[in-house]
């Protein structure tokens, strides 16, 4: 309980940090948050109103305070380009930005353990030689480039897949539970997490190979190999479970690098989540709406770096050794 405790300490420090920078950062930046206001038609009287109305008017310390006192009580304030609470307009866009991570990164984390876990088994074999670089290739390919690729081949070309969106125009649904098990919807996630899963394999394939080939030298690994097992019983059963942990933290760590990550393929794509969102948000000069998307993703972060923390303190009992003493 107190190494948690202390863990959730240092997470909050974390997120109030980042939260001042995103403040100070965003107020710095060149432009006007009152453009998506102001006209040629607005007078002078207007714009003073405008500024008051959104506090604007008061000194940077003091909305410094106000923007901590608020976001302590969940209040992100109102969107500047949507006039809308930025709660309302994050949460709206969250649910595409879930869906797309998780898809990418569970078909990432399934493909990459099993093709690692065969690549260790068939060491300096053919199938290694030819898997490892295109593993690296992948994984070095920046993730606009994959997805142009993609792109320019199964929607442009072939056309299987739409460009863009995540919903055919003039589609309508009772509920999101609809929306998201449609074929519509499912034809327009392909792409973007297919992008995603491409770019992220790379890491459990690499991490569960170099795990396998250590314990594969194990002597419990020796001793059945002369008891009889079959390869495939020594790998599924004593190497491979072995060789999970590091890679199960490793996808929690994943799931918050994924949502950060995932303003390139949102933009691309033209998906309506957190990523695509940011943008839009920093190109309107729309500061709530830029530090809410942000630190919602800081928060996803935080809590999934807290999570895999604790995953290992509670399933290694050598961290829980150190943490004690």
């Amino acid at each position: 309980m107190k190494y948690m405790l202390s863990r959730l300490f240092y997470s909050l420090v974390v997120l109030w940090i980042v939260a001042t920078i995103l403040f100070f950062m965003f107020r710095l930046m060149p432009g006007t948050p009152l453009a998506a206001f102001i006209d040629n038609t607005t007078t002078k009287e207007q714009q003073d109103a405008i500024i008051a109305q959104f506090g604007l008017d008061r000194s940077l310390f003091e909305q410094y305070l106000s923007f901590l006192a608020n976001l302590a009580q969940g209040d992100l304030g109102q969107s500047f380009f949507h006039k809308r609470p930025v709660m309302d307009v994050v949460m709206e866009a969250l649910p595409n930005t879930i869906i797309l991570t998780m898809t990418g990164l569970v078909v990432a984390y399934i493909f990459g353990v099993l093709a690692g876990a065969y690549l260790a088994w068939k060491r300096g074999s053919v199938a290694e030689a030819i898997g490892i670089p295109i593993t690296l290739a992948t994984r070095a390919a920046p993730e606009f480039w994959l997805g142009m690729v993609l792109l320019a081949i199964f929607s442009f070309q072939l056309g299987w897949f739409p460009a863009g969106g995540a919903n055919s125009v003039g589609m309508t649904y009772d509920n999101q539970w609809q929306r998201v098990f449609s074929w519509d919807f499912l034809r327009h996630l392909a792409l973007p997490a297919l992008t995603l899963a491409i770019y992220l394999q790379g890491l459990p394939l690499l991490l569960m190979r170099s795990n396998m080939i250590e314990i594969l030298q194990e002597e419990f690994i020796t001793m059945g190999k002369m008891k009889g097992l079959t390869p495939r019983t020594i790998v599924l059963n004593h190497a491979a479970r072995n060789a999970l942990l590091p890679v199960a933290t490793a996808f929690a760590l994943g799931v918050g690098g994924a949502i950060g990550g995932n303003v390139v393929v949102e933009t691309i794509f033209s998906w309506p989540g957190i990523g695509r969102l940011l943008v839009n948000a920093v190109s309107a000069s729309d500061y709530p709406l830029a530090q809410g998307a942000f630190l919602l993703i800081t928060f996803v972060l935080i809590a999934m770096n807290f999570i895999a923390d604790m995953t290992y303190h509670l399933l290694d009992p050598r961290i829980r050794l150190a943490a004690s003493n």
